[in-house]
């Protein structure tokens, strides 16, 4: 993480937060009527509602919303929501906001937004990046996106993993190896 970009007093950045009792939805419609910008990952569900399959979108993991806002228009939103927390990381004896790169948010939400079923979802702990080499997707739908590909625990092949650093990370299952590209 750029360290200069998160002491620019008044920039928009976009922060990874927590709500309480699955209420992400109800704040991602509050923060839509402030026209504060903000996303939920979504992903298209089949349920049973009175006796019928239906397909609904539900957020990928309960309680997690990205917001990008400046510090000071966030702090007043949470103000008035007391349940939206910073999600928080230690750095020395200090917890401090996850800041998110815009880069990083970008590839995330491309990636989230895609209608490709096989994305597989993992706690940041589940998946070691630091095993994998650096790469960039030439053509099809994930054209330009750049990831890690790594062997992920209990599945037979490599993945390309879009991670979003100490908060998740999503493991691109369908693409065509012949448009990776190795980063050194």
């Amino acid at each position: 993480m750029d360290e200069k970009l998160c002491e620019i007093p008044d920039s928009k950045r976009w922060y990874a937060m927590r709500v309480t009792f699955k209420r992400e939805l109800n704040v991602k419609q509050m923060l839509d009527m402030e026209h504060i910008e903000n996303f939920v990952p979504m992903r298209r569900e089949t349920r049973l509602l009175r006796g019928r399959r239906t397909q609904v979108m539900a957020p990928v993991i309960h309680n997690l919303i990205f917001v990008k806002a400046e510090k000071q228009v966030l702090q007043s939103f949470k103000a008035k929501v007391p349940y939206l927390q910073y999600m928080t990381t230690r750095q020395g004896n200090k917890s401090i906001p996850i800041v998110v790169p815009e880069w990083q948010m970008e590839n995330f939400i491309s990636v989230s937004q895609s209608d490709d079923r096989n994305l597989m979802y993992f706690d940041s702990s589940e998946v070691n990046l630091a095993a994998g080499s650096a790469v960039c997707i030439h053509g099809g739908p994930f054209d330009g996106l750049k990831g890690t590909f790594v062997k992920i625990k209990g599945k037979r092949s490599k993945k390309v993993v879009i991670a979003v650093q100490n908060v998740l990370a999503v493991a691109i299952d369908t693409f065509n190896c012949d448009f990776m590209e190795i980063i050194k």
